[in-house]
């Protein structure tokens, strides 16, 4: 199982500006597991659509190539910034980026050049980090901002586009935008409202709360938010499918319910195995809240789902960054996946026929396949700690 003293969950929510396809902004994370170590970047494009979408992502993957070659966040971001043309009419950097590099003991680099100051949450205060600052040797109207932090529990940083503070621009209610101030007011409450909300949701309600802010409710920017919450992490384990060992099936059924975390089951097969190997009971609920088969119930388990159908859901779920998802089966399991950090899978490897049906869509791929999509996506998207074992 996957263990860990302390966690950092990141993860970033975007809202394209109104009437373009594509976003000007870019965020970019990669997790180094045997580092214990995660490197973000969020870049702000000049404008919108193709043009900043081109240098958003240019910028950030500029920026993590260098960090992943072994060069320090500080010289890297340094050669970026020497680097970046400037627009000849708004004489103004093409773009602008945040970059933070943090490892699991809490100790964070953050360098910033052009994007508003990010917020350190701490005893649901704001912390005030004092900033090297440094001039481009190339354009001397150009400078960034180094910080070095050691961060406690529980601390949370948040880093956002200028589409965030200057939301709402123009409007009566808000003639200079929704600022800093309107940020650290709404991310204190929405904290104090759930002390444990996760980046996600802190994101994704920031974003939305931005958006609100604007003349009809539509982004006249782009808007970004990303969080990292450094915290313990939070454990799931999910088990699908029978043992291939069926004198097995009472050890595997003792290490599920032993289990430190939220549990989950997918599959009937499953359910009714560990239910006969613990002695309880299954009971089916009545409505299932969508097109999937509906949820069941288990004491001492958080969720029970059918298989490979609702696992196929929340894939497709997680791939389209959980829009307008339903409170059906899948998306109550994809919750569960967002609210977690640490996901462990148990699979069975022994065949169920039904998913070898010539009549079921080709989608429904077999439950090994479909469980190295969600660890492909829950790891590389999601910067969630996922191991597998196949049973």
């Amino acid at each position: 199982m996957t263990e860990g003293q302390f966690f950092i969950d990141i993860d970033c929510v975007q809202e394209k500006k109104n009437g373009q396809n594509t976003f000007g902004d870019c965020f970019m994370s990669k997790r180094y597991p045997a580092e214990g170590r995660v490197i973000a970047v969020l870049s702000d494009g000049l404008g919108s659509g193709i043009k900043a979408n081109i240098l958003a992502n240019m910028t950030a993957t500029m920026i993590t190539k260098f960090i992943a070659e072994g060069r320090d966040i500080m010289k890297a971001t340094e050669v970026i910034m020497n680097t970046l043309p400037v627009c000849q009419v708004r004489k103004i950097s093409y773009a602008t980026f945040s970059v933070v590099d943090c490892n699991d003991n809490g100790e964070v680099k953050i360098v910033e050049e052009g994007n508003p100051d990010f917020l350190h949450i701490r005893n649901g205060k704001i912390v005030e980090n004092e900033a090297k600052i440094i001039t481009s040797k190339k354009f001397t109207n150009r400078h960034m901002h180094l910080y070095k932090i050691k961060l406690e529990p529980e601390d949370r940083l948040l880093f956002c586009s200028d589409g965030v503070t200057q939301a709402g621009m123009g409007s009566p209610e808000y003639k200079l935008g929704w600022r800093r101030e309107g940020l650290i007011e709404f991310v204190l409450h929405e904290i104090e409202r759930d002390k444990t909300v996760s980046s996600t949701h802190l994101a994704h309600n920031v974003v939305r709360a931005a958006e609100m802010k604007e003349p009809g409710h539509k982004a006249k920017d782009d808007i970004s938010c990303s969080v990292l919450y450094f915290r313990k992490p939070r454990k799931m384990l999910l088990f699908t499918g029978p043992p291939y060992y069926s004198e097995r099936d009472a050890e595997y059924a003792k290490i599920f319910d032993d289990f430190d975390g939220k549990k989950a089951i997918s599959g009937g097969t499953t359910a009714n195995l560990l239910a006969r190997e613990l002695g309880r009971t299954v009971v089916t609920e009545r409505f299932s809240g969508g097109s999937l088969p509906a949820c069941s119930k288990m004491a001492g388990v958080d969720l029970v789902t059918e298989g490979i159908l609702t696992l196929t859901k929340a894939v497709e779920y997680l791939n389209d960054d959980c829009k307008n998802m339903p409170d059906d089966a899948a998306g109550k399991l994809v919750n569960m996946f967002l609210d977690s950090d640490c996901i462990d899978f148990m699979v069975g490897t022994k065949l169920n026929q039904a998913h070898y049906d010539p009549d079921l869509p080709v989608e429904l791929a077999i439950r090994k396949n479909v469980v190295k999509q969600l660890e492909k996506i829950l790891s590389e998207r999601y910067i969630k700690k996922v191991h597998v074992q196949y049973i």
